[in-house]
């Protein structure tokens, strides 16, 4: 198949391909230029005076925190009990591999 045959049986996907990005690009530039901050927020998080609607966002901030570092700090906890176990068993087995060797030495 030659180049102009190929060229022509994808050109239309690339022609396609084309106008979404610039579609998507100028939708992106429009609502960069049409939309003001003050538009975008909503009055809780744009401006608003301290209210208990304001502290429980806080609070709510602060509860999730601190159950996302206490989950952590379990799986944490986890690793190092498995760490600390692994190292006690290996040495117990080295300690009675080496029982065992000292063991034979003396019987020959």
């Amino acid at each position: 198949m030659s180049f102009h045959l190929r060229a022509a049986r994808y050109g239309g996907q690339v022609a396609a391909s084309a106008r979404r990005a610039r579609l998507s690009l100028a939708t992106v530039v429009f609502v960069a230029l049409a939309g003001a901050t003050s538009v975008l927020a909503c009055p809780v998080c744009f401006g608003a005076e301290e209210t208990s609607m304001v502290d429980g966002a806080k609070l709510g901030v602060v509860v999730m925190l601190a159950i996302t570092l206490a989950v952590q700090g379990a799986f944490l906890g986890f690793f190092l009990y498995l760490r600390k176990r692994a190292t006690r068993i290996a040495d117990v087995e080295l300690d009675t591999e080496w029982s065992e060797l000292q063991g034979a030495s003396r019987t020959s």
